[in-house]
């Protein structure tokens, strides 16, 4: 399956394989490699982390595969993600925060090669956006990394329109990661999906299950929407998980969604997505169902 370009020479696989749960998947090092080598063979060839994932842990797990089947790197995209300061073992901040300055975005930057096994980072983001951020420092450090040779591109994730748009002139970014799902609207309304289409850029977008509560979560929303996806999917022979992935892919930004699973199943029942064809009354059902009103 070949990969799309979201912006001239970048490109992620239609859907995008998260890691950041890799640490309770309790595989073995023959057993990630193996889960690796399962997901390329279903056209996932991204592979999204965050140097925070698993209190720091995730990254060098994945890096491990790696190390011991160096060929993969070739045949992947590698996503991540600095700019948080999270409080755990060895890292006694006295609160959780945000850190965009040169020398710790550098330093988490090196780590994560480090911690991948890996001479260059495919794309780095900044996790979420920092209050304090000097866009011009920060836009420096981007370029020194990247004529270092260590990132070949640079996005955000969770940025406001005016947040993005403040980096992004003055140094290009190719995409904002944001959270969409039938239970979680607001980037439809907020302009961030709107923005990424003005300039010809593709999101990635996060928790498009809504981080499970689409399958177990009690209340009037979450019934609304099981019942008219579940009805939706009977009628196009798939699951619910599947047809979560097709009604972010039928945004015409053409989204990237991320899946969070270590199961195999969980990972071919996104890929199958892409098969789906839903009408604008199945996308607008869905909205409905979530909304709880009509369109105005």
């Amino acid at each position: 399956m070949p990969t799309e370009q979201s912006a001239p020479g970048f490109e992620l696989s239609p859907i995008v394989a998260g890691l950041w749960r890799i640490v309770e998947w309790n595989l073995s090092v023959a057993e990630r490699v193996r889960w690796i080598e399962q997901a390329l063979e279903l056209g996932i060839t991204s592979f999204d982390h965050a140097d925070i994932y698993g209190s720091y842990r995730a990254e060098s797990l994945f890096g491990e595969a790696l190390k011991a089947s160096p060929n993969l790197r070739q045949r992947m995209q590698l996503v991540t993600k600095c700019g948080i300061r999270l409080r755990a073992a060895e890292r006694d901040y006295r609160v959780n925060y945000y850190d965009t300055s040169a020398a710790y975005v550098r330093a988490q930057v090196e780590q994560s090669l480090r911690n991948l096994h890996t001479e260059q980072l495919d794309l780095v983001l900044i996790h979420r956006p920092d209050y304090l951020m000097d866009a011009a420092e920060l836009a420096d450090t981007f370029k020194a990394l990247t004529r270092e040779g260590k990132v070949a591109h640079w996005g955000v994730s969770n940025h406001t329109t005016h947040q993005f748009a403040l980096l992004h002139q003055h140094h290009p970014l190719v995409t904002n990661q944001i959270e969409l799902s039938p239970l979680q609207m607001s980037a439809l309304d907020d302009g961030t999906l709107d923005q990424q289409q003005q300039l010809g850029l593709r999101p990635m977008i996060w928790s498009p299950l809504a981080g499970g509560r689409l399958f177990n979560e009690a209340g009037e929303q979450a019934d609304r929407v099981r019942s008219e996806m579940s009805a939706i999917a009977a009628r196009h022979n798939v699951n619910l998980t599947t047809l979560a992935f097709a009604w972010i892919l039928r945004h015409p930004s053409r989204p990237h969604p991320i899946t969070g699973t270590g199961r195999m199943d969980g990972l071919r029942e996104a890929v199958a997505a892409q098969t789906v064809e839903l009408d604008a009354q199945d996308w607008y059902a869905i909205w409905v169902a979530s909304k709880g009103h009509g369109v105005p």
